[in-house]
């Protein structure tokens, strides 16, 4: 396994490559099985600075996108020269397809309900998945179209 990251001028980017795994994982969606871990994939992590979110841009052995998997957060920063986020628990799932899947409503309801977060951070993801949602229905969330890109980079920089 390699995972490399580099400093980008508006925040962070990871890569792991996964090169042998014990077994394949798989992630359900609305009775869709989908493979998102195997041999050879690998797993671009985008951390935009100044951003309330996250996208991990999973792609299979032969370069294809599984998905975009976009973490709604409290910020993205970098520590130790490790780039992390802060969760708000919503996330948003992309399939190549177009399909937009909205993950995890119940774990942010639990946590406002036992005061884990406040309503201000409740609105703030709630905000924040409109906003990524409108970006994406409008085919304008930038992130999405950098993946590409931002693997090829690090994958050059590898060799």
């Amino acid at each position: 396994m390699h995972k490399r990251f580099l400093i980008l001028n508006k925040g962070y980017i990871t890569l792991l490559h996964t090169i042998k795994v014990a077994e394949p994982l798989f992630a359900m969606y609305e009775g869709k099985k989908i493979c998102i871990v195997d041999d050879g994939y690998m797993w671009l992590q985008q951390f935009p600075l100044e951003k309330k979110h996250s996208v991990t841009t999973m792609f299979d052995n032969n370069g294809n996108i599984v998905q975009w998997y976009i973490d709604i957060c409290l910020r993205n920063g970098v520590e130790h020269d490790i780039p992390y986020l802060d969760d708000l628990y919503l996330d948003i799932i992309l399939l190549p397809s177009g399909e937009v899947i909205q993950k995890d409503v119940d774990e942010l309801e639990i946590a406002l309900l036992n005061g884990i977060i406040d309503k201000y951070l409740y609105d703030l993801a709630w905000e924040e998945v409109k906003i990524i949602t409108d970006l994406v229905n409008n085919n304008s969330f930038e992130l999405l179209e950098l993946s590409r890109y931002h693997k090829a980079l690090l994958v050059n920089e590898l060799k």
